[in-house]
């Protein structure tokens, strides 16, 4: 009966833990100038099976949201959305110009090198959610364009 238990309970961490297994590569933020209230935080995010990104949060800011930056009638337009899904083996791209996180409310200007925690609540196809811990290095605006890919 112990074996059977020991057994269950293994197998039932292996599912939890390994859910969505989705790794965060090349975090960064764009850093910003004082009084500014809001910047994006951008990162690749890839799911080894299928899960869905449906919360962010961060100590620096007010209000953060997940957003999608798409081009209407000639017209660039960005709103927020309420999830992304990160389909199964494949990078999403959260990058300036499409998806990527809005850091809003800002308490206080986030300087070039400054490290800013996020938290990204991803979940699962059933519905578990897990919590990953981000540490997102600031660049500045003129080196952070075209650079995102480079590391």
């Amino acid at each position: 009966m112990k074996r059977l238990i020991l057994v269950s309970l293994l197998s039932f961490a292996a599912v939890s833990t390994a859910f969505a297994q989705v790794v965060v590569k090349h975090p960064w933020v764009r850093a910003t100038v004082p009084a500014q209230t809001a910047t994006g935080a951008f990162m690749r995010l890839e799911a080894a099976t299928g899960a869905r990104l449906v919360d962010v949060h961060s100590p620096v800011a007010g209000v953060v949201e997940i957003h999608e930056m798409a081009i209407v009638n000639n017209v660039m337009k960005m709103r927020a959305i309420p999830g992304l899904d990160l389909p199964a083996g494949k990078a999403v791209e959260l990058k300036p110009g499409g998806y990527h996180v809005m850091l809003m409310d800002l308490k206080g200007q986030v300087k070039e090198g400054d490290t800013v925690l996020l938290t990204l609540i991803v979940e699962s196809k059933n519905g578990k959610r897990e919590t990953l811990e981000v540490k997102a290095v600031a660049r500045a605006l003129s080196g952070a364009m075209g650079n995102e890919h480079h590391h």
